[in-house]
């Protein structure tokens, strides 16, 4: 076996790693978008600030995100995981 070869399977083996994490991910991503519905935050504004006395007030802002975003991450995720699962002979 010689260093090059050595070295390319070592590489595709690492690209393979790589692949399945990035499969997972998209996989908990598209359970998590299906599940939530969107993605949910709060802000805090100041809207009153005279000398020692200072009012904030907390906006609720949302990103709605279809469930066709879910379902194409959760197959994505899938195809990746099982593209990475394949061995090269």
């Amino acid at each position: 076996m010689h260093l090059s070869t050595s070295v390319a399977s070592g590489f595709s083996r690492t690209l393979e790693v790589l692949v399945k994490l990035i499969g997972v991910l998209l996989i908990v991503f598209g359970v998590v978008a299906l599940a939530a519905g969107g993605i949910r935050y709060t802000t805090r504004e100041k809207v009153l600030d005279i000398g020692p006395i200072e009012a904030t007030e907390e906006k609720h802002h949302s990103i709605p995100l279809s469930p066709i975003v879910g379902i194409a991450a959760v197959a994505g995720g899938i195809a990746l995981v099982v593209a990475g699962s394949r061995t090269r002979v």
